[in-house]
C-alpha cells in the first residue's frame, strides 16, 4: 500500500522530549514501512523515519523563534503534501483542520486521525469534510460535537514501543508529574497533593508560550527545591528514568484529555498512575490494578495511600497487551482497508455525506482482544453510547466488512 502521513510542523517526527502526536506518528511511520508498504512522511526538517521524508521547513516550528508568523509554514506544508495525493493510495492526515479543508481538491481518499478536541470555530470544517476520521479513545470520540460528517471509521488507541521503556519494581519515595505546564494539566493540583503528604513530588515538563504566565503566577512560587522540584522538559533518556523510580504518576487532568501517553508510558515502567477521571483516563488505568481513578485532590491523597497495593508486573503487562506498537500498525492498517472499501463505493455514485456512520456490529477489535478487567464500567458505558449512536439503516451494495 502507497501511504501519505501528513504530521504536524510543531515538533519534529519523533520529538526530542514532549510531543505526544509526533512519536505515535513515528511508530506508525516506522511499523507501516517494516511492514512493507511504501511510506511517505511529510514533516519538518529534521525528522527521522523508516519512509520517505519531505519537509518545507528546516526544523521544527516550535523551535523557530525567530519567525514572526509560522503559519503561512504550516499552509505550504499541507498543500504541497496534498498535491501529491494522487501518487498515495491513502493519506492519513495528523495534521489537523487544515488538511480537512484542503481535502476537497484531491480523490485520493483522506483519513483523519482525531488528536485534539474540536473547536467551536473549526466545526464548519468537520461538518464540510468528505474523508474518514478515527479518535484515538471512545472518551474522545463521545466528547465531539454533532457535525454532519458520519464516516466515523472507529477509535484506534495510541501506542508505544513498550521495550524502549524500563521495567522498574524497586521504586522511589518521589511522586511525578510528567507532562506540559498548563492548567489543564493540573500542574498545582499535583503540588497540592505532594504538600499535603509531605512527599516530594518531581515536575517534568515543557513551558511554551501559552503557558508561561500560568507558570510565574501558580507554579514558579511553589518550587522550592527540595520538596517541590520542578527539572524542565525531559528528553526521552531522562523521563524513562523518572517513570521507571517513581512511587507514582499524578495525572490530575481538568480537562477531557483525548488519551494521556504519559499514562501508557509510566504504566510500562511498571509506574503506577492516579488521574482524575476525565476524558481517555477510565479506559487507560485499570482500576485497582494499574492505578486508581479520581475525582479531586482529596481522593487523590487517599489514592497515594493505597499505591503500595499495586502490583508492577501488572501495569508492564496492560500496556504491552493494550497499547503496544505492532497493535497499533495492524489497527490502522485494517482501518485504511475499511476506508479503502467504503470510498470505492462512493466512486459509484454515491455522495460521501450519504454514507452511515461506519456500524459497528460489535466492541471493535481494539477492545474486543483486551482482558475482561482492562475496561471499567466508565469505559464500557462510552462504548454502547456510540455504538447506539451509529445504528442507522444499511445502504444497499456498501460492505460492512
Amino acid at each position: 500500500m502507497r501511504i501519505l502521513l501528513l504530521a504536524p510542523l510543531w515538533e519534529t517526527v519523533p520529538p526530542p522530549a514532549y510531543g505526544g502526536t509526533e512519536a505515535v506518528i513515528s511508530l506508525l511511520s516506522d511499523g507501516l514501512a517494516l511492514a512493507g508498504h511504501d511510506v511517505t512522511l511529510f514533516a519538518s526538517g529534521g525528522s527521522t523515519t523508516l519512509g520517505n521524508l519531505h519537509w518545507v521547513y528546516p526544523r521544527s516550528l516550535r523551535t523557530a523563534y525567530d519567525l514572526r508568523d509560522p503559519s503561512p509554514y504550516g499552509w505550504l506544508h499541507n498543500a504541497i503534501a496534498l498535491s501529491k495525493a494522487e501518487e498515495f493510495d491513502i493519506v492519513h492526515n495528523h495534521s489537523g483542520e487544515l488538511a480537512m479543508a484542503m481535502s476537497h481538491l484531491i480523490k485520493t481518499p483522506m483519513l483523519t486521525t482525531m488528536h485534539d478536541l474540536i473547536t467551536p470555530d473549526a466545526k464548519i470544517i468537520w461538518d464540510y469534510y468528505q474523508g474518514f476520521y478515527n479518535t484515538v479513545s471512545y472518551a474522545q470520540r463521545k466528547s465531539m460535537p454533532k457535525i454532519a460528517n458520519r464516516n466515523f471509521i472507529g477509535v484506534v488507541y495510541n501506542a508505544i514501543e513498550v521495550e524502549t521503556f524500563p521495567y522498574c519494581e524497586q521504586k522511589e519515595d518521589y511522586l511525578l508529574f510528567l507532562a506540559h505546564i498548563a492548567p489543564k494539566k493540573g500542574t498545582h493540583h499535583a503540588i497540592e497533593v505532594a504538600k499535603r503528604l509531605g512527599k516530594k513530588l518531581l515536575i517534568a515538563g515543557k513551558v511554551d508560550r501559552v503557558g508561561r504566565e500560568y507558570f510565574a503566577k501558580e507554579i514558579e512560587p511553589k518550587i522550592d527545591g527540595k520538596q517541590i522540584q520542578f527539572l524542565g522538559e525531559a528528553d526521552a533518556e531522562q523521563k524513562r528514568a523518572l517513570y521507571a523510580r517513581a512511587y507514582c504518576l499524578l495525572a490530575p487532568l481538568t480537562w477531557e484529555e483525548p488519551f494521556g501517553l504519559t499514562m501508557v508510558e509510566a504504566m510500562a515502567c511498571g509506574t503506577p498512575v492516579i488521574a482524575f477521571s476525565r476524558g481517555a483516563a477510565p479506559e487507560l488505568i485499570v482500576e485497582g490494578k494499574t492505578g486508581y481513578l479520581v475525582s479531586d485532590v482529596e481522593e487523590m491523597v487517599k489514592a497515594v495511600y493505597r499505591i503500595d497495593q499495586i502490583e508492577p508486573r501488572y501495569c508492564r503487562e496492560h500496556v504491552k497487551q493494550n497499547f503496544d506498537a505492532p497493535r497499533m500498525v495492524k489497527d490502522y492498517l485494517a482501518t485504511y482497508e475499511k476506508v479503502l472499501n467504503l470510498s470505492a463505493v462512493t466512486l459509484k455514485g454515491r455522495h460521501i455525506f450519504s454514507l452511515p456512520a461506519h456500524k459497528v456490529p460489535e466492541i471493535p477489535s481494539v477492545i474486543n482482544e483486551m482482558a475482561v478487567d482492562s475496561l471499567t464500567p466508565s469505559a464500557l458505558d462510552i462504548t454502547r453510547d456510540i455504538q447506539a449512536e451509529q445504528e442507522g439503516p444499511d445502504l444497499t451494495g456498501i460492505s460492512k466488512n
